[in-house]
């Protein structure tokens, strides 16, 4: 695809809903032991539930219309099509806002900030804490095109972001993301420090000193590492399988959308904070929507590559070269990856703002909208004074 950039809007041929619904019906469901819910993995009961609902109640079409109220482009960078939102503010000095997701979520995560961020007056702020929203699909996943080549990890599509915000005409931003996003942003936040006023992350990545067992942390600290030994031992599965033989995983998921629904799921159910009851912060509506982006689009596998990209040659600038660009942090309880502050701030050497949160977990967009929205404001507020 060329360089220049064009309007696009989501639109999924009508076969492609006819052929979801008739898998659906002829999904060959799992036997489970009984009592045993999540245990195992995915809960089968919850997955036929959320696979019934799917094919016959979830309506595709509003949500495609809900997505597609954001003004959309696409445009061509390093051989590859780049989809993302741009949702310019009403306010002319809005703040350019280059906000990236990462696995298994998509540009749906977004839908719940990218009004308060670009409308402030129409959600608690002032004029001044406005932002130009620029939220892109990843190379592989959703909207924008297929990896078609080796070694495109966190490293390559942090350099094609830059790009993007250079051909938008954004000589200065920030840049905030979790999960994939994180390692995206931080990597920015390296090779892109002459633009970069600043990045927001919701899951920063830590180093422990040398002789770290003599290291002096709180208790809490403490539970949060044990936590993330017990996610690195129990809950790491994806990883490995993601990491080495993505194309072999692929066949299953592209093949199997009640495969999908559960692969995907069962992450949002693990790594959300819902205390055991996934609909208490993500309904079906909005876990089917994240799913129908990977479904309709068959970009799962491209999606698990990066995993392979990553662990083969991690290319991570930031944790070589440090970040020394102004560094914020917003920390929820049930993130996955929670570094000690020292630890953040071996990698991150400005860290100049940090909130610890009472509820929330990886999916901090649409667990907690209003106070991922109020700290990324807080943020820029902060990095505007420096």
């Amino acid at each position: 695809m060329h360089d220049d950039i064009e309007a696009f809007q989501i639109s999924i041929p009508e076969h492609i809903l006819i052929d979801l619904k008739s898998r659906l019906a002829n999904t060959r469901w799992p036997d489970q032991i009984p009592g045993t819910g999540w245990t195992y993995g995915a809960d089968a009961a919850y997955i036929r539930e959320l696979c019934d609902y799917w094919q016959s109640s979830y309506d595709w079409r509003k949500h495609e219309k809900a997505l597609n109220r954001f003004p959309q482009f696409k445009t061509g960078i390093d051989d590859h099509a780049i989809h993302f939102i741009h949702a310019r503010s009403r306010h002319e000095n809005a703040t350019p806002l280059l906000i990236s997701h990462g696995w298994p979520g998509s540009v749906v995560e977004f839908m719940k900030i990218i009004e308060p961020l670009t409308d402030p007056l129409s959600h608690g702020g002032q004029a001044g804490d406005a932002f130009h929203v620029i939220c892109p699909s990843l190379p592989g996943y959703g909207f924008s095109d297929t990896t078609r080549c080796i070694g495109m990890d966190t490293h390559a599509m942090a350099g094609i972001f830059a790009r993007l915000m250079e051909r938008l005409g954004y000589e200065n931003y920030i840049a905030q993301g979790g999960d994939w996003g994180a390692l995206i942003t931080s990597n920015i936040g390296v090779i892109d420090a002459g633009h970069v006023m600043g990045i927001h992350l919701n899951m920063p990545l830590g180093i422990a000193a040398k002789g770290g067992d003599d290291e002096v942390l709180s208790d809490r600290e403490k539970a949060d590492l044990a936590d993330m030994a017990y996610f690195n031992t129990e809950e790491t599965g994806y990883q490995r399988i993601q990491g080495t033989k993505p194309q072999t995983l692929g066949v299953g998921l592209n093949d199997s959308p009640a495969g999908l629904a559960a692969w995907i799921t069962e992450k949002f159910y693990t790594w959300t904070d819902c205390n055991g009851n996934i609909e208490s912060v993500i309904s079906k509506d909005e876990l089917l929507t994240n799913i129908m982006v990977y479904w309709a689009t068959q970009s799962i596998t491209a999606s698990t590559r990066l995993y392979y990209e990553t662990t083969k040659n991690p290319r991570l600038r930031f944790m070589e070269e440090k970040v020394a660009v102004p560094t914020g942090v917003a920390r929820f309880p049930k993130e996955i990856m929670r570094f000690p502050r020292k630890w953040v701030e071996r990698v991150y050497t400005r860290v100049v703002h940090w909130t610890d949160f009472d509820r929330g977990g990886h999916f901090a967009a649409m667990e907690q909208p209003e106070k991922l929205v109020a700290d990324i404001r807080s943020f820029a507020q902060k990095i505007k004074g420096l």
